[in-house]
């Protein structure tokens, strides 16, 4: 690639666009300094724990809903070593409303890999942070380059969506070649100092959280505006680009509330695998048959039937049948449903409020209660 002071960007099928290296990154840097965010919580102390468990709550997860969370989470696991202590179903009941509970169990596990295979101290270095469970390349870098100054570009949604932009690069970036270019093309834009890096990587994640935006991008208050090809086309919507869409479907689960004469409730561990994986949850049904089955074995009688409640999860769409009763015959429950891998067991309502649940069951768990 030639050396010169500018680039022309061009944005062709057969023509890959060019990177302005040097210039933006200064123009970043800058722009962090006096505009940026300085007020999130993990930004108080450049701690790689800190950072690690925002970067895992932001995955899929906006920064208002994540700022509580990680509050309570720091307050309850000041420090790895208390996480990695924790029992998983401490771990998991903090989580609950977050979704996405493998990022939990993968946390837990992370907490514990650092402490014991890295004494406590989280590596410094991109490659081997990525061998901890859960940490992807994106995390890694966030960890590296904002903690330890190491030049290695992050790549998570925000800034795909910036680098997309600024370079009109208008390739697919649901085929892997094209994510591997780009990823090349942000390591030419870090700045060449290392001591620049924090800086850098916070300022990119808050340009695209902030400025950069996804449908109502503010360009004229971008520090790269003079360098950025969507918009001297005219259309930062059309970046970026990535065709696979996600097919989205609709499951109805059937759901029953029992409730003791001590006003405890029956509640199962999930499987391991599969929806709500390994969280704490009403006894579940794929359909009204497998439910109605149930409820015959058990004795089951004057049931309440609310109307059923939608959730929206990433790839589909569940209607929740919630059924409750107080009439049933307890002997015959604990005797059907105490497997061995899930099992199950009366909660009352102080202890199960901290326990991992799905969100829309807590929500009428709650309501079931008040």
């Amino acid at each position: 690639m030639p050396k010169v002071d500018c680039y022309i960007f061009v944005n062709t099928a057969s023509i890959k666009p060019r990177s302005p290296k040097n210039s933006f990154a200064k123009f970043l840097v800058k722009w962090q300094r006096s505009h940026g965010r300085h007020d999130l919580p993990w930004q108080e102390v450049l701690d790689p724990y800190r950072v690690w468990v925002s970067e895992i709550m932001l995955q899929q997860t906006q920064v208002v809903t994540v700022i509580a969370y990680f509050q309570r989470f720091m307050k309850r696991f000041p420090n790895v070593q208390s996480l990695a202590r924790a029992d998983q179903d401490a771990v998991l009941g903090l989580w609950s409303g977050l979704g996405y509970y493998s990022r939990a169990r993968n946390l837990h596990r992370c907490a514990q890999d650092v402490v014991n295979l890295h004494g406590g101290k989280f590596p410094n270095d991109f490659q081997t942070l990525q061998t901890l469970p859960g940490i992807g390349p994106s995390t890694a870098a966030a960890i590296a380059s904002i903690c330890f100054s190491k030049r290695v570009p992050i790549l998570d949604g925000n800034v795909k969506r910036v680098l997309t932009r600024l370079m009109g690069y208008g390739f697919d970036l649901s085929v892997n070649s094209n994510l591997r270019e780009l990823s090349g093309l942000a390591l030419e834009l870090l700045p060449g100092s290392e001591k620049d890096m924090p800086t850098y990587t916070q300022g990119i994640m808050d340009l695209g959280a902030t400025v950069c935006t996804p449908k109502n991008p503010k360009c004229e208050s971008c520090p790269a505006k003079s360098l950025c090809v969507a918009r001297r086309e005219g259309n930062p919507l059309a970046y970026p680009v990535k065709t696979k869409k996600v097919k989205r479907t609709t499951q109805s689960l059937w759901m029953i509330c029992l409730m003791n004469d001590k006003k405890q409730l029956w509640l199962e561990r999930r499987p391991t695998k599969g929806i709500w994986a390994g969280l704490y949850c009403v006894p579940v049904f794929l359909g009204q048959e497998e439910f109605d089955a149930f409820v015959g074995k058990v004795s089951a009688k004057k049931l309440s039937y609310l109307e059923p409640v939608r959730h929206a999860l990433t790839h589909k769409e569940l209607i929740l049948h919630w059924i409750q009763t107080n009439s049933f015959n307890a002997q015959k429950l604990e005797l059907l449903t105490q497997a061995p891998s899930t099992g199950g067991a009366w909660v009352d309502q102080k202890s199960w409020r901290v326990l991992g649940l799905p969100a829309p069951v807590r929500k009428l768990l709650e309501a079931s209660a008040s």
